[in-house]
């Protein structure tokens, strides 16, 4: 219960970063955005609507076309970030001004807080909203990967803008959404750094349990043998995520506090599966 409270925080917070990069830094300056989020600003700079209403209004649409797409937590956690979005993009309305003549620099720092904000949500197992939904829609009926749909949803949405607030601006658009795009990798990659543990234990069969029905990761059982009285020892040999380490010190304590580990980071995995694996915990980069 205490790790979901701080999972709706994290999503809260990231909504707010997000909502200030757009309100403060995107729309002053007439830069546009991908996705959902990309044609609110372009009916709000087309229509005079607000944004706020817009990508409420299109996020909740999507939502309830593709909710299947989405299992009872992910669904949840979509519906909290698209609220808070739109409260946020209300609320920080008319915060921000025109930089000087230095579009460049409004297009790195809406980079840096729309990608902020959405890293922070995409680190709890939070999404944007609608843009994943299309793009998975996308996959099922074009046999697109989602990513692939993602980048071509938020192409299509910057060359729209195109006719609205010109050439220039598109191409500055792009900058904030390359940079977002970094910032999201750093934040969300920072807490899924891999390491290899190896585990040796004289209770080695509950921790293996313990490993399967609480953290839900595979483990592999190595033959070893004590170099000093060549007694055979099972050991435990598995691939975790930085996050994770925590509740595997946790398991150790609660059960072998002698047992004898090694943590070690892992540079890359040639195995099918296991990054689809990690992908199911963070959800597209979407706007």
């Amino acid at each position: 219960m205490k790790q979901r409270w701080i999972d709706y925080v994290a999503l809260i917070s990231g909504s707010l970063i997000f909502a200030i990069g757009i309100n403060y830094f995107a729309i002053p300056n007439m830069l546009s955005e991908g996705g959902v989020i990309g044609l609110s600003i372009i009916a709000h700079y087309v229509f005079n609507w607000s944004t706020a209403v817009a990508s409420l209004v299109l996020n909740l649409v999507l939502i309830l076309v593709g909710y299947k797409f989405l299992d009872k937590k992910a669904f949840v956690y979509t519906l909290i970030t698209t609220v808070f979005m739109s409260i946020f993009l209300q609320l920080t309305v008319n915060w921000g001004v025109q930089f000087s003549n230095d579009t460049f620099l409004a297009a790195l720092f809406a980079g840096v807080f729309v990608g902020g904000g959405l890293g922070i949500i995409f680190r709890v197992g939070g999404t944007s909203g609608g843009t994943t939904i299309l793009a998975r829609l996308m996959s099922q009926l074009l046999g697109w990967s989602v990513g692939k749909s993602i980048l071509v949803i938020d192409i299509a949405v910057i060359l729209l803008s195109v006719y609205v607030i010109g050439k220039e601006k598109a191409m500055y658009t792009l900058v904030a959404v390359y940079v977002g795009a970094i910032v999201i990798d750093k934040i969300v990659d920072g807490a899924d750094d891999r390491k290899a543990v190896m585990i040796i234990s004289n209770h080695q069969e509950v921790i293996r349990q313990e490993l399967l029905t609480t953290m839900g990761r595979g483990v592999t059982i190595l033959d070893g043998r004590g170099g000093y009285t060549l007694e055979k020892k099972d050991i435990l040999y598995l691939i975790i995520n930085q996050s994770e380490l925590v509740h595997l010190r946790r398991i150790l304590q609660h059960i072998d506090e002698e047992a004898y580990v090694t943590v070690n980071n892992v540079q890359e995995i040639f195995k099918r599966g296991f990054k689809q694996e990690i992908a199911k915990k963070h959800y597209p980069r979407s706007r």
